[in-house]
């Protein structure tokens, strides 16, 4: 392979220059919203204090690729890909010759450190991790488009469309609002933060998870978007967050006022909004994790997989001999 282009973005700043590469790699394959360069961007800069940015760069004449990597302060160095823990989906980006792939993954390698790295796509598995050795790490339920249409959603549900009635008779009123209502997402936030504290699974309780969540918000505009449930006093009773992935409609916070728990007012949302989805001609991903509330409504799931290796072991796939060695 003729004199590959090598780099590596240990800044924000520094991964500037990967900007136009970056974009039009993920033009050449299927990729999610967790993939979009100014996500990544995001992230490097607002959680620089606990990763330290070491994206991977290889270019040549027959092909490109970027491995989205970062190093995690808190975890002895282990190598992690952006998006703290707050991306779902993660990927590699790639396109051309295999070899030039392989040439990232051995630059990357160099680091001497383990790797973790979970909430890899099925579909992206045989396309990108190829030669990388994968484990199973958890279902993403989803409410497929192509299997229900919203009038057999809803008749299937109607208990839930019956509670969205009586909460409606209480004087909760549905709305939805964009991404760049900050206020109405800082408020989402801040509830989820103050009513389940500091729970095992409430990763908001982290103040700089919620600010990076608002400004996420902010940068998609109208990708993204915000259901409500509210009293007349303007008390959240339960709220919704979405990004708009091409026919997707990613499902990625949701909240309830724990005062109206008898009312189920997160699933009655979740339920209108997924009716409201299908009408959209949009298929409901419900995200990482097959938890009860979400089993309820899905009709499917697509397996995750992660990647954990130690330094040896990283070493070990990085230098197959199928693969050409880094100069």
């Amino acid at each position: 392979m003729p004199s590959p282009r090598i780099a590596i973005a240990q800044s924000p700043t520094e991964m500037e220059s990967l900007a136009l590469l970056w974009e039009h790699l993920l033009k050449q394959q299927s990729h999610t919203v967790f993939q979009k360069f100014s996500w990544n961007r995001l992230a490097a800069q607002m959680f620089g204090d606990r990763m330290r940015p070491y994206v991977v760069s290889v270019e040549a004449d027959s092909g490109a690729a970027i491995i989205p990597a970062a190093i995690n302060h808190h975890a002895t160095g282990q190598v992690e890909f952006l998006g703290e823990n707050l991306f779902d989906y993660r990927d590699i980006l790639h396109a051309g010759d295999v070899e030039v792939l392989a040439l990232a993954w051995q630059q990357l390698a160099r680091c001497e450190q383990s790797i973790y790295v979970a909430g890899i796509e099925q579909a992206a598995v045989s396309v990108r991790w190829m030669n990388i050795p994968l484990s199973e790490f958890a279902p993403a339920p989803v409410v497929d488009r192509s299997l229900i249409d919203e009038n057999a959603f809803r008749l299937a549900h109607s208990r839930l469309g019956r509670q969205m009635r009586r909460l409606e008779h209480k004087g909760v009123h549905f709305r939805r609002s964009s991404g760049n209502e900050s206020a109405s997402i800082r408020r989402l936030y801040q509830a989820k933060r103050e009513h389940f504290g500091a729970a095992d699974d409430n990763v908001f309780y982290d103040q700089q998870r919620c600010e990076f969540m608002i400004a996420l918000a902010a940068l998609e505009g109208s990708g993204c978007e915000f259901f409500s449930l509210a009293d007349d006093a303007g008390t959240l009773i339960a709220g919704l967050l979405t990004f708009r992935d091409e026919l997707f409609r990613r499902f990625y916070t949701i909240y309830f006022h724990p005062q109206w728990a008898r009312y189920s007012p997160g699933v009655a949302l979740l339920y209108e909004v997924t009716a409201m989805s299908l009408r959209e001609g949009l298929t409901c991903d419900y995200m990482t994790g097959e938890y009860p509330y979400k089993m309820r409504l899905a009709n499917s799931s697509r397996p995750l997989f992660k990647l954990a290796l130690n330094a040896q072991e990283l070493r070990d796939v990085a230098e197959r001999s199928k693969w050409p060695k880094a100069a």
